[in-house]
């Protein structure tokens, strides 16, 4: 059957000499895999089809749907959004970059999740329209968000009787843990205001320093890497550290 849907795109590889294999999170079955034949060809026809396909794309597609098979076709596709910064712009691209590379190390199953799907796609329209101060802050924010959407949010807040955080358990409390994986002070003040943010646009009033933002987003990380089996290492963390500062 032919499904319309709406997709992000994630990862996309060669196959064969003129044609592609998409990973997309998709809103209506989750992560799918799609071949997309003839989109590098050398013809007119063909001519930046294949730019469709770059990682954080947002797609409005017509798909074939087969429960039973692993790699799916695409029918019809064009940009859902089209993006005005986030590919041309350095900071906003390595922050978009980073978003899909933590979607490929967290999602494990190809399960539909639409406030997932619709958390991604807001963050991403947001990066392109929003200012410097929003676009330094919403790898935080989004890393935290993405995990109460896994099933893994944040409980209680920060207070002067429960002033820290434990990575581990994913709870404030009052005194430190015997493990390492806690936040106290000011990062744990911090994460709590930013989990509690309702709206992109209240990411442009907070003000972080260099060393808030790479400490936060180091310990953002281990939280969802106790949480996720097979995490793995972030290729793109480093460079967002140094975009960032």
């Amino acid at each position: 059957m032919v499904h319309a849907t709406k997709g992000i795109v994630l990862r996309t590889v060669k196959y064969g000499d003129t044609s592609i294999i998409t990973t997309i999170y998709t809103e209506l079955f989750g992560i799918q895999s799609y071949i997309v034949k003839g989109v590098r060809q050398s013809s007119k026809t063909s001519a930046g089809k294949a730019g469709f396909f770059q990682p954080s794309a947002i797609l409005d597609m017509e798909v074939y749907h087969n429960e039973l098979k692993q790699l799916q076709f695409i029918k019809e596709y064009q940009w859902a959004y089209l993006y005005e910064k986030v590919l041309f712009d350095v900071v906003r691209n390595t922050v978009a970059l980073f978003v899909i590379e933590l979607l490929q190390h967290s999602l494990k199953q190809p399960e539909a999740n639409p406030e997932l799907f619709y958390l991604i796609e807001d963050t991403l329209k947001q990066l392109d329209r929003g200012n410097d101060t929003l676009t330094g802050n919403l790898p935080l924010y989004f890393t935290l968000h993405l995990g109460s959407e896994l099933g893994f949010q944040l409980q209680g807040s920060y207070s002067a009787h429960t002033p820290v955080l434990d990575l581990q358990e994913g709870v404030f409390i009052a005194d430190k843990p015997t493990h390492p994986y806690y936040l106290d002070g000011t990062l744990a003040r911090t994460t709590s205001e930013l989990s509690a943010l309702k709206f992109y646009n209240d990411l442009e009033n907070i003000s972080l320093n260099r060393t808030t933002r790479r400490e936060l987003l180091a310990a953002y990380q281990t939280f969802l890497s106790l949480h996720i089996s097979d995490f793995g290492e972030m290729k793109s963390f480093g460079i967002l550290q140094e975009i960032l500062s």
